[in-house]
């Protein structure tokens, strides 16, 4: 049981504390150019996660209002108040509060927040995800937190507020591609239910870093035929929709993005979350498109990194946002990565990219597609591999354990090699990743064509929000729905049975390549009209 000080009997930075299981922080890579401690009288923002009041052993079948969602999943009114009440006594400001997502943002000077936590920040250059040098915040080993909070707070994110994930996609100038494709072509190609165009939904799409200018959304979509859709920017914890000084060339992974989603879901409302690419601003983007007026139908996130390089406060932190988000009737789909089976890691190990590997996303891999752009007809889909670190993410997670909506497939028995233990598998679906055969955009100016599994993941949220708009309902959690046919192919998909990402093999039936396969839009809404999932 926690143990329950009076937080009004102490002084700022006297309580006793204990520390915070699974906020343990490895160092940076690739670090150099350290430069001492954090001024100590520098202000700066966290985000702190408290227990819900209720455990959410499964996702609700239907989907639930924000209210009651606080009601039964939320912080209760009691550590909501406790925590608060703890903090503003150790000197720290209560920015927000919201009972909903359990969360407390928190202001303070570096020596408060050091003092709070139990930790030292220093400010170093060190190797970003995307293998550029960046200067942050950085700290080692495990947080502590005031004893009268034990068991009530379970993460405390954006102390080291070192980039958290990269973009998933890979560009390449238009007159270098062999075969390209426009958005509306895959969605004849992949058979997008015909009569539905995202009519009354709304999509949101999760950026850290980069951002879209209005001039080259109107020469795309004018070039395509289509009317410029409704797009609006949302600015998390101090982002923005900048476009042209993001070092890393993010604007390609937001024109990408936004260009996919708009094409294939042109009268939906999409709304693009711009948050700073650190841990916290990650899950404060979720959180807020999640609880977003109007819920969207569904959420793209196109940004990850190998579990092992999060933390497990955070993985969960994230993992139970997105359970939040389905209960909520939100579908997030998420690229499976592109350094194939390895995702990157230079170990010699597998792993599983995050947060697709939650199994409250839907993981989107990679294919390589050939097919005829005038009738939609494919003549060959396989596994997008062009080599260790320009191929379709999948395999087992190490973290997360098989969801019951998972357990009647094969693969984890069937495709070689067995993992290290049975973890979910990602991906659960796929698309056209690769960049020799990819997507048509516009980006800076410039037209080029763009693969990465970051181009699957707005994709199938365009799917999804066509699918609503046909049966009048959110889907929040639809692998349920998906997965129905076991080790069998599954309904709706074309089964991508040829390829593999390095370790794993594409196979009959779902495989860690490339999930249950590429949609057929049309057969899914039929799947899913004969199931009368029609309101």
């Amino acid at each position: 049981m926690p143990m329950q000080d009076t937080p009004e009997d102490r002084q700022p930075g006297e309580a006793r504390s204990v520390p915070l299981p699974g906020s343990e922080r490895a160092p940076a890579p690739g670090i150099r150019d350290s430069l001492g401690p954090v001024d100590p009288s520098r202000r700066i923002e966290v985000t702190v996660i408290l227990r819900r009041q209720e455990e959410m052993a499964d996702v609700p079948s239907e989907a639930i209002s924000r209210d009651e969602l606080a009601s039964r999943y939320g912080a209760s009114a009691a550590d909501l108040d406790l925590a608060e009440r703890t903090f503003a006594t150790l000197g720290l400001d209560i920015v927000e509060s919201d009972a909903a997502s359990r969360r407390i943002r928190l202001a303070g000077t570096v020596e408060r927040m050091s003092s709070t936590f139990g930790t030292s920040l220093d400010e170093l250059t060190s190797r970003s995800p995307d293998g550029s040098a960046v200067t942050h915040r950085h700290r080692t080993g495990g947080l502590h937190i005031p004893a009268a909070l034990d068991g009530v707070v379970v993460a405390v994110l954006g102390l080291d507020d070192r980039p958290q994930a990269r973009a998933q996609f890979r560009a390449i100038p238009l007159a270098a591609a062999g075969t390209s494709y426009t958005p509306p072509q895959l969605g004849k190609i992949y058979n997008f239910p015909a009569g539905t165009d995202g009519t009354g939904q709304t999509v949101a799409i999760l950026e850290l870093g980069g951002g879209y200018g209005q001039q080259d959304l109107d020469a795309y979509f004018q070039g395509l035929g289509i009317a410029t859709p409704s797009i609006t920017s949302v600015g998390v914890d101090g982002g923005a929709n900048q476009p042209g000084q993001d070092p890393a060339g993010a604007d390609g992974e937001v024109l990408l993005d936004v260009e996919v989603v708009g094409a294939l879901a042109p009268k939906a409302a999409i709304v693009v979350y711009f948050a700073p690419n650190t841990d916290a601003g990650f899950l404060d983007a979720i959180v807020a498109a999640s609880h977003a007026n109007p819920t969207p139908a569904a959420i793209s996130i196109s940004w990850g990194q190998s579990e092992d390089s999060w933390t497990a406060q955070a993985r969960t932190a994230f993992d139970q946002a997105m359970a939040d988000a389905a209960a909520l009737g939100v579908t997030v789909t998420a690229a499976a990565g592109d350094n194939g089976s390895a995702d990157g890691a230079t170990d010699n190990k597998d792993h599983a990219d995050f947060p697709a590997s939650s199994p409250h996303v839907l993981a989107c891999g990679g294919t390589r597609l050939q097919a005829d752009a005038s009738t939609g007809v494919i003549s060959a889909e396989t596994v997008w591999n062009d080599g260790p670190n320009s191929a379709t993410g999948g395999g087992y997670s190490d973290v997360f354990p098989v969801p019951s909506w998972q357990s009647g497939t094969a693969g984890h028995t069937t495709h070689k090699p067995a993992p290290r233990k049975a973890g979910r598998g990602v991906p659960d679906v796929s698309g056209v990743a690769d960049p020799q055969t990819g997507y048509q955009v516009r980006v800076d100016g410039k037209d080029m064509v763009i693969g990465g599994t970051s181009a699957v993941a707005p994709l199938w949220a365009a799917l999804v929000a066509r699918l609503a708009q046909a049966t009048n309902r959110r889907f929040g959690l639809i692998q349920p729905l998906l997965y129905e046919n076991g080790t069998q192919p599954a309904s709706g998909f074309h089964d991508i049975t040829v390829g593999s990402n390095g370790s794993y093999h594409a196979g009959t039936g779902w495989d860690p390549c490339t999930g249950l396969g590429s949609p057929n839009g049309g057969a899914l809404l039929a799947m899913l009209q004969a199931k009368g999932l029609v309101r």
